[in-house]
């Protein structure tokens, strides 16, 4: 398994926006799909953005839609989640994810491989 290295996290005010990294040394062929879950306290996984290698496609959950944009860089195998407004019901882990193959199940919160997570921190 080859990690996913995420960098970004922080806290910020409501209203606010933070910016997610995710990279990885795998090959760009190798991987079908990559995107963000979240564990927020007391909850199970939420599936908060994917998207496919191939053909950009994105999918979104409902709670970050219009909010939050992924985007991705085959070159460097990676994918971002530019996060404005952030809401306190935000907070949580964040996890960078990666399917190899199809299908993307990240947006389900259930992934073939995901990092160590990054901490958001979202204030009233």
């Amino acid at each position: 398994q080859v990690p996913l290295v995420e960098s970004g996290g922080g806290s910020v005010q409501a209203g606010g926006s933070l910016r997610l990294s995710c990279e990885s040394s795998a090959s760009t062929y190798s991987t079908y799909c990559m995107g963000w879950f979240r564990q927020t306290p007391g909850n199970e996984r939420e599936g908060v953005a994917q998207i496919v290698s191939v053909n950009g496609r994105t999918t979104y959950a409902d709670s970050v839609q219009g909010r939050f944009t992924i985007s991705r860089d085959n070159g460097k195998n990676a994918v971002y989640l530019q996060m404005d407004n952030l809401k306190p019901e935000d907070t949580g882990v964040y996890y960078c994810a990666r399917d190899r193959n199809y299908p993307c199940r990240v947006i389900q919160g259930n992934p073939e491989e995901w990092g160590q997570g990054t901490q958001i921190t979202v204030s009233s």
